[in-house]
């Protein structure tokens, strides 16, 4: 009977695309998240980048099902995210940027708790990642560093056989050491090509160095959502003179940043670009730069 069960769950998970958020709107006060649309397929990582505020983690929530859309729908795996089994729920890891467990709580009581709410919990893994994140047994939380709440959480979400992770700021104030350790746990995760990853963050450098996806967000509207690799090859800057910036056909600018020695561009359609002006060498860019450029445009 549990073998059947998971048979019918690792079907269930084989999709396309393990998330899929179709025209998400949702209105509060002084915000609206508008008509949220993006994917994300199967076996890869998603980095879900916005500045703080513009709409990441409203979003998670909206497909965590914690907050309700005012419109549009939400899928996990093909399922409705708001009527998804509880089955289907187990294979979901999940790490809030802040812990939500109990101060007093041990690690050895972590794992007995983890044990009564999930069917798939292996505390053999759990511990073998407490052992990797040197995290002590017999320390109450409240005593953890922000680091070590962080690694912990992270351990739990990796411990239930979980097939997809949604992470909200997994590594945000962690310092540059623990932060490239965890980056390397989530680059093993995804190794097994049934393993997905939505990583929300607004540390662009991150998701530079393991995203195979970006779905950028800014003030509650999705700006672009496509491949890494694609969307830094089709960019690049054109540094000039204020008065060439005139002779470049709108349509391929991004956006201008002005300073006391010139003008640097952000161009789209790269290759269309340097096949019809050839004056301009335009040089490589990397996403956190294109990202400056569609938030910022001229106001530098």
């Amino acid at each position: 009977m549990v073998s059947t069960l998971y048979k019918n769950q690792d079907k269930d998970i084989h999709t396309k695309y393990a998330i899929e958020v179709e025209n998400m709107s949702k209105r509060f006060d002084g915000f609206l998240l508008d008509k949220i649309n993006f994917k994300v397929p199967s076996g890869s990582i998603m980095g879900f980048v916005g500045e703080n505020g513009a709409g990441k983690t409203t979003t998670i929530k909206a497909i965590l099902n914690l907050i309700y859309p005012d419109e549009g729908s939400i899928s996990i795996w093909g399922k409705p995210a708001c009527n998804l089994s509880m089955d289907l729920r187990s294979n979901l890891g999940v790490v809030f940027e802040g812990s939500n467990l109990h101060d007093n709580l041990t690690t050895d009581n972590v794992n007995k708790i983890m044990m009564n709410i999930y069917p798939n919990w292996d505390q053999s893994v759990f511990y073998n990642y407490l052992n990797r994140f040197k995290l002590p047994n017999n320390k109450k939380l409240k005593d953890f560093s922000r680091g070590m709440k962080m690694k912990l959480s992270i351990s739990i979400a990796l411990s239930h056989n979980s097939k997809l992770l949604i992470l909200d700021e997994a590594t945000s104030g962690l310092d540059p050491m623990i932060r490239e350790e965890i980056l390397d746990i989530f680059m093993d995760f995804i190794q097994d090509e049934g393993h997905t990853i939505l990583f929300s963050t607004h540390i662009i450098s991150d998701i530079e160095k393991i995203a195979d996806y970006v779905t950028f967000i800014h003030d509650g509207r999705i700006v672009l959502s496509e491949n890494k690799d694609e969307l830094i090859y089709r960019h690049g800057i054109v540094r000039c003179k204020r008065d060439d910036v005139g002779k470049i056909d709108r349509s391929y600018i991004v956006g201008i940043r002005e300073n006391d020695f010139g003008a640097e561009i952000m161009i789209k359609d790269l290759d269309t670009f340097k096949r019809r002006y050839r004056e301009f060498i335009p040089e490589k860019t990397t996403i956190e730069e294109i990202m400056l450029f569609v938030s910022r445009g001229r106001r530098d």
